[in-house]
């Protein structure tokens, strides 16, 4: 790479702070996530955060939103083809105790009332290559899991 492609390069990467695209699993991740936000925005959701991750090793929500009122913690999945199920399936018991940590983790550094009504929502993304992808909004997909409750 020669001195004017590394300075374009840098010029580029210094340009856009916070934007930085993945490559590769990460990169079609990402993709996914943009697409389940403006599905969210179209169903009338309002999204607070993005990315939220907690301290430590406890666990990442991919979006926070608010829906009528409802704190929303969306899980985002998305499969290249239905051929290993569908990606909703794909938010294990241990999938959504980490989520629910994680949520507790977020309405207690942001000091929300407790009685703030939450709920645990996963989109849904089939992308077969051919066409648009499909989209699902799965509301409530799961309770709190006990393991995950605050013991009092």
């Amino acid at each position: 790479m020669g001195p004017a492609a590394l300075f374009e390069r840098l010029r580029a990467l210094l340009r856009a702070p916070g934007a930085r695209r993945y490559r590769g699993r990460r990169g079609i991740g990402q993709s996914w996530e943009k697409l389940a936000e403006k599905r969210l925005i179209a169903a009338g959701y309002v999204i607070r955060e993005r990315n939220y991750r907690t301290r430590g090793l406890t666990g990442e929500i991919d979006l926070i939103a608010e829906d009528s009122g409802t704190l929303c913690f969306v899980e985002v999945k998305g499969r290249s083809g239905p051929g290993f199920g569908l990606p909703a399936e794909a938010v294990t018991l241990e999938k959504q105790r980490r989520i629910a940590r994680a949520a507790q983790e977020y309405v207690w550094r942001r000091r929300l009332a407790s009685s703030t009504r939450c709920r645990f929502d996963v989109v849904s993304i089939v992308d077969a290559g051919a066409g648009e992808p499909r989209i699902e909004i799965h509301r409530d997909a799961f309770p709190l899991p006990e393991s995950a409750r605050r013991r009092e």
